[in-house]
Order: C-alpha cells, then structure tokens, then sequence
C-alpha cells in the first residue's frame, strides 16, 4: 500500500467541505472517500458521490459484518466508512481526502497510522461558528443547538490531528490545506 489518507475535519460550519471540494479541484488524480449514512438525502446530494445513503437496517448489517473503517451515530443518524473504499484506493495507490468528522478521522488513524494525514479545519471563532450555521438554515433550532454542544469536544479532539487550519478567509484556507496536501502527496504522485 502506497496511497495516503488525508482527512480533513471540523465542526458543522466550518468551510471543511468547500476546502475539500477546491482540494479536489487543484488535484483532480486524488480520490474522494465517500462516507455511507442514513440521514436523508438533501438537495442536490448525488448517491455514491456524496454518500452512500443507506438504512439503518443496512448500515447495521455493515456494522456487524466489520466492513466499516469507522462509524459513529450522531444526531440521530449512522455515518460511516466503508473498508473496501479504503482499502482498495491505498492497493491501487491513490490518494484518498475525507470530508469526515472529528472521531472518525481520529479512527481511521488507528487502522492507517503510516497513510493517514489529518488536517482539522478551526472557525475563527465559537460566535462566527454560530453565525455561520445559523446562515446556513439547513437546521432546525434543535440540530442547531446539538452542533453548537459539540463544538467543545471537537475543538478539543482537534488538536490531535497533525495540522490545524483556522478559517477566517476562505481562499488563504484553502491555499495553506493545498500546500499541506502537497508537501504529503509529492512523493507518492
């Protein structure tokens, strides 16, 4: 295996899937990980593009199979990764980004430790976090306030990650994760 693993994450809020997507865009070679979970499909989500959009039935059968790398029940859905996307990408050696959450990144590492990179993406601060997801209006009040509750606990685990990136600017976000993704990915290419 000679593929990375490069996981960004964030609290709800903070830019991670818009630096993921012009990551993606600067290296078209690199893979996305496309998590499965059984919240419902919004808007525009794409089935196998954005996620694999699963039952909970289902998801649960990959649970007691041992076919997922990491999952996690959080505001009342199941979030995962699949096994056989991560292990097929690194035999292939490809690079994978995840767009993923705080203890997932933190798992994977575990069954990865020499191809995983793990970049957390910071608001600049709780009160901008606030703003931004109150922007959004893709929550109702009670999401909102269970995103806005686990901020602390993923700030605190964030700073296990390898990197950290506060998102204050958009564009210099995305330029200093670049410079991270390629100065991690230069000798595998």
């Amino acid at each position: 295996m000679s593929g990375k693993l490069i996981m960004m994450a964030a609290p709800s809020g903070c830019g991670k899937t818009t630096i993921a997507k012009a990551i993606l865009a600067n290296h078209p070679d690199m893979l996305f990980s496309v998590s499965a979970t059984t919240r419902p499909k919004r808007g525009n989500e794409v089935e196998g593009k954005d996620h694999f959009f699963l039952t909970k039935k289902e998801f649960e059968k990959y649970l007691c199979n041992g076919d997922l790398a990491e999952w996690e029940e959080i505001y009342g859905n199941y979030y995962g990764t699949l096994k056989s996307e991560i292990n097929r990408a690194l035999q292939q050696g490809h690079t994978m980004l995840f767009d993923i959450d705080v203890k997932g990144a933190l798992s994977i590492r575990r069954h990865f430790p020499n191809e995983s990179i793990l970049i957390f993406i910071k608001p600049p601060s709780f009160e901008v976090l606030k703003k931004r997801l109150e922007s959004r209006n893709t929550e109702n009040p009670e999401t909102l306030k269970c995103r806005l509750e686990r901020v602390p606990l993923e700030m605190e685990q964030g700073q296990q990650f390898d990197f950290q990136v506060v998102n204050d600017d958009l564009q210099k976000a995305i330029n200093e994760v670049d410079k991270i993704v390629q100065a991690n990915i230069k000798n595998i290419i």
